[in-house]
Formats: C-alpha cells, structure tokens, sequence
C-alpha cells in the first residue's frame, strides 16, 4: 500500500514531465520538479494550469495543485527527500544514464527510481546503479495527464514489491497502471501500436490506397470499439476459431520486414516530416494540423469525463 502522502520528484518539466507532475499533485501528493532549463523550469506553473483548464478544472482546483508543487533548481535538491522520483528527460539513453548517476547520489536509498521512455529499454538505462532492485521504467502516455495508461517495466533487477508499489501509486493518482514482467523494446502499447504502422505504411507503400483511405478505416471502423473492446476480447468475442481462420487466410500477406520501410525513410530524406513540416504521409496546412491537435485534446478530455461517470 501507498501512504496517501508522498513526496514526489520529477526531473524534466516539458511536455511529458508537467503532466506527470500535474497528474500527481492533482492526486494530492507532493511534487518537486526540476528541470535543466531555466526557462523551461519557470514557465511550468503557467503550462500546468493551461492543461488543467483543457481538462476542465476551475480556480480553486488549479490553485490547490499549483500549491503541492514546488521548483527545484537542481537535480540534488529536487530528490534529496524523495520517495518515488520520474525521470522524463529526452529519450537518449546517455543522458539519462547520467541523470540517474545524479539521481543516486543525492536520493534516499529507499527511493523508487523510475525513467519515463517510450522506446529504450529500461535495463540499459539502469545499467550500472548501485541499487538495481529499486529502478524500474513508467511508461506514461501523450499527452500523460489525459491518457490513463501507464506501463510499469521490470528489469531483470527489479524487486516486485517495489514494483507493486509503484503500481499502487499510480492508481492512487487515477492512473491505470499495468505490469510489463519483461524489459522487451517498445514494451506492450507500442508494439502494438507500430505493428498497425508498419502495415498501414506498407498499404499505401503497395498502392493499395492513399494514406487518407487508411486513416478513415481506422477511425470509422475497429477503431471506435478500441476504447471499450481490446484486440484479445475482439478474438475471444467472435471466436478464436474464427480468429484462426481469418490468420490463415491473412498473415502471409501482412508486412513482416525487419526494418523500416523505404517510403517511410525516403518521406524523411525528402524533409516530410509530417504537420511540422506541412507535408508526411498527408499535406498539411497550419490550420488543419492546429485543428487536428484541438480535436485530439477535446476527445481525451470527453473519453476521461465519459471513464470518471
């Protein structure tokens, strides 16, 4: 069990790190926060309470969370009385390695160390600590204050219990925690998702249709029972021999390429680097990309009303 009051370190206050901290403090725990960068640092309140006002909260909520969050100017002072600390520092593994240097350093040793990444693996990043057992990755979501998930990542090291602790602080802060008992690349939720990437790339690659075509199948399709049918009960719903059959019929002729597609790579050597650039697998203007973010942000925040009910 998780003490209702925890003192919380987050090391990175951009976009993945506000959210974490938010969603904390929200919940009612203590956060430090600190960050490299003054700016980034100093302008964390203001983002803070811009997202919270996205998700609906009123005047006195803001000022409630505003009041469990304290900036911290260094590494050392954010963590020295931590009980659990995230690192959501850019995902390059040495700088990480060297934050969680610094983060051993100065923490109590019976802090719970955990690295927000989306793709290294989080056994690399622990690599060399002192005290293994307590490390472990947290796998939160874009944006994190609006996306329930959250994956807890074992390493070979890991103890259960810290991991079980960590699982109950997040479900304490209204998150939905699941376990990963293997540290494999891209965890569950993006293998997943980029095994539907690779195949949606390779459609449009093949000619078999333009890329729009395959976002409107997604979105008017399987994709509006994802929220509430996960793939396996959609197997277990119409059954796993019917599943069988469509897999015999289908899977020798899905994309199974151990690399990157050349299309994908000649979008980038092109400079297609999708809305930031105005041009991906689709044209972009500034206004249809700004509308597409605004769409996404009102669909998280009315799916998370639509949970809480």
């Amino acid at each position: 069990m998780v003490p209702k009051k925890q003192q919380i370190a987050v090391i990175g206050a951009g976009l993945m790190g506000h959210g974490i901290a938010l969603t904390l403090a929200r919940a009612g725990q203590y956060v430090t926060i600190t960050d490299p960068h003054a700016e980034t640092l100093k302008s964390a309140p203001k983002r803070i309470s811009d997202s919270l006002r996205v998700m609906g909260a009123g005047d006195n909520e803001i000022a409630r969370t505003l009041k469990m969050i304290e900036l911290c100017s260094s590494v050392g002072s954010a963590v020295c009385k931590a009980d659990f600390i995230f690192e959501a520092a850019p995902e390059k593994l040495d700088l990480k390695r060297q934050i969680f240097a610094d983060v051993e350093a100065h923490a109590p040793v019976a802090a719970v160390l955990a690295s927000n990444t989306s793709v290294i693996q989080i056994t690399k990043i622990m690599d060399g600590l002192k005290h293994p057992e307590r490390a472990l990755g947290t796998h939160w979501w874009n944006p994190p204050h609006l996306i329930p998930l959250v994956e807890v990542i074992k390493t070979r090291w890991t103890d259960s219990e810290v991991a079980e602790r960590m699982m109950a602080l997040l479900a304490s802060a209204g998150k939905t925690p699941v376990m990963v008992e293997k540290d494999v690349p891209g965890f569950i939720g993006n293998r997943l998702q980029h095994a539907l990437w690779r195949e949606a790339v390779s459609l449009v690659e093949r000619g078999i249709c333009d890329a729009e075509a395959v976002d409107t199948v997604v979105k008017s399709c399987f994709g509006r029972r994802l929220a509430v049918l996960g793939p396996l009960e959609n197997a277990d719903l119409v059954g796993t021999d019917l599943t069988l059959d469509i897999h015999e019929n289908v899977l020798f002729d899905l994309e199974s390429r151990q690399g990157p597609s050349p299309y994908l790579q000649q979008l980038v050597k092109d400079g297609k680097l999708g809305m930031k650039s105005g041009e991906g697998f689709r044209k972009w203007t500034e206004d249809e990309a700004n509308a597409v973010r605004a769409r996404v942000g009102r669909h998280l925040t009315r799916l998370e009303d639509i949970l809480d009910d």
